[in-house]
């Protein structure tokens, strides 16, 4: 799997019953979180790969071995490969996202 951001494009807002439904369509066993404005996540790596959809509100994502900085909001969605360093913040609305590990 390699980094990957893809825009929500459609006219009409994503729904977490869209997103979820579409997860869980790809076999995924999907976790919701939450967490409030201005949370920071600080550089760590994962040992999975990770799929993750922004429910509501934004979050920025950092790849410092990647010079990238990305901010998702509502229907973006990330495809984060195992052991990539990043670190996040959430926008000033908090964040609600949909994830799924892959192993």
């Amino acid at each position: 799997m390699e980094l990957k951001i893809t825009p929500w494009t459609e006219d009409t807002p994503a729904t977490e019953e869209e997103l979820r439904d579409y997860m869980e369509g790809q076999e995924l066993t999907v976790h919701t979180w939450i967490s409030p404005a201005h949370g920071k996540f600080d550089g760590h790596t994962h040992g999975y790969h990770k799929i993750l959809f922004v429910v509501t509100g934004s979050i920025k994502f950092e790849f410092p071995t990647r010079h990238k900085t990305v901010t998702l909001k509502a229907g973006d969605r990330l495809d984060l490969p195992a052991g990539l360093r990043h670190l996040a913040e959430v926008g000033g609305d908090g964040v609600k996202c949909l994830e799924a590990h892959i192993h």
